[in-house]
């Protein structure tokens, strides 16, 4: 059985980057979003097929995001150079365009592993999400099938959820009320 993730300090990383509008490369640490909430999401390979749709779906969301005080990064086992070549590559030609998070390489596959994500035999991620609060804690998981995108709209929800500091029911919406302990 996998060990639970959520409640506890999320497993550190630092990795390399592509900046997300393919000029140069960095870093990424999770210490660097000490103070902010994050979402970070795995998906398998860049040029892929179901991939673009949820980054760049994520990426036009980028501005919702910082208004809730959150950064994005995206991570595959891809390296740092193909990850500025599929930002660098036009969206007609099978490329993500500029993004407004950057890419993130885990060539060593450790921080997909870390993260319960990593398909050993494949040596590719899964699509998990997870969300990170600003003192480091795991808060929020999801793990897709590969072949099934996430929903931005959802991931908004939670992450207002958890932000909101109350108990929300099933649906709830910033502006609903929430659950009362008794």
């Amino acid at each position: 059985m996998a060990e639970r993730l959520v409640g506890r300090p999320a497993p550190d990383f630092s990795l390399e980057t592509a900046h997300g509008d393919g000029s140069d490369f960095g870093r990424a640490a999770l210490s660097d979003y000490k103070g902010k909430w994050l979402v970070l999401f795995f998906y398998p390979l860049d040029f892929t097929f179901v991939c673009p749709t949820e980054i760049t779906a994520l990426s036009d969301a980028s501005a919702q995001f910082r208004d809730l005080k959150t950064e994005i990064l995206g991570v595959s086992t891809d390296s740092k150079h193909s990850h500025r070549a599929w930002i660098n590559t036009p969206v007609n030609d099978n490329g993500l365009g500029k993004l407004n998070f950057p890419l993130a390489a885990d060539l060593t596959k450790s921080v997909a592993r870390d993260y319960g994500v990593l398909i050993e035999e494949e040596g590719i991620a899964l699509r998990g999400l997870f969300i990170i609060d600003p003192e480091g804690e795991l808060k929020y998981q999801v793990v897709n099938h590969n072949d099934v995108g996430r929903s931005v709209e959802e991931t908004l929800r939670v992450l207002q959820a958890l932000q909101s500091g109350g108990l929300c029911p099933i649906n709830w919406k910033p502006g609903d009320k929430t659950l009362v302990a008794k």
